[in-house]
């Protein structure tokens, strides 16, 4: 079928990944990719996360960019439409090494004089369009990053963390950084308007009605920015299971 042969062509739904449609860093589920299969029968549909393209692949499949109309990695940053790359955006070009270095630099310190019970590796990660930041480090195990969650709801590792940062890189400095909490184990750093809303510059102009889903929408989370956005309604769900009981229960066969 078509787009325009879609009962409701002009409304698009964007998702959020991790904890929206999957359980965070894992594979979506069978009756998950069924319900979107039976969405898309009706609707537009796309989603936008701060991963890139080859995790996007990871969680829903090496053929993703058929699966949607729209993907949107890193935000928007590396965004595609119909499984056609339409934009490419460069963080290293953007800041220039010098101010890249002083941010790389400060963020190392921190996590060398962290005092949490583990760490692993890779606790900084250069994306295409943000930096993503691990006090525990990308490579722990599940149980290892199921731990850190425990651990940092409990002794507030990530928050400082961002305070620090939002102080001397925030918006009010030449770096213009946002920060965003998001996940398990992670949080993200971005140019101001670096965000999700950065997805909807692609697609606003060409839809009556956009939903978006998430579960981190709340103030700090890193669906925040597009769930307030005027442009959008935005609906907050738990887990994917809160997504597909509503999606079956509010939008497909309506």
């Amino acid at each position: 079928m078509t787009n325009t042969e879609r009962k409701h062509a002009k409304t698009l739904i964007l998702f959020d990944v991790d904890g929206t449609l999957t359980v965070p860093r894992k594979m979506a589920t069978p009756e998950m990719f069924k319900t979107l299969e039976d969405l898309r029968k009706d609707y537009t549909i796309g989603i936008v996360g701060g991963s890139d393209l080859s995790k996007q692949r990871e969680q829903l499949g090496a053929d993703v960019l058929s699966k949607f109309d729209y993907v949107f990695a890193e935000n928007g940053l590396h965004a595609f439409k119909d499984g056609e790359e339409i934009f490419r955006q460069n963080l290293v070009q953007h800041l220039g090494e010098a101010k890249l270095s002083k941010f790389t630099k400060h963020v190392l310190r921190m996590i060398a004089d962290l005092d949490i019970p583990q760490q692993r590796g890779t606790f900084f990660e250069l994306r295409n369009g943000m930096i993503n930041i691990s006090p525990i480090g990308r490579n722990c195990s599940q149980e290892e990053r199921d731990n850190f969650e425990k651990y940092d709801k409990e002794h507030n590792v990530r928050k400082p963390m961002v305070e620090d940062l939002e102080k001397n890189f925030g918006t009010s400095t030449e770096w213009n950084f946002k920060f965003s909490i998001g996940g398990q184990i992670s949080f993200d750093a971005f140019p101001e308007g670096w965000d999700k809303t950065y997805s909807l510059r692609f697609v606003e102009k060409d839809f009556d009605k956009i939903y978006f889903f998430g579960d981190k929408t709340y103030e700090g989370g890193n669906d925040y920015e597009i769930f307030v956005d005027k442009r959008v309604e935005g609906h907050t769900v738990k887990t994917f299971n809160d997504t597909i009981e509503f999606l079956n229960a509010n939008l497909i066969g309506k």
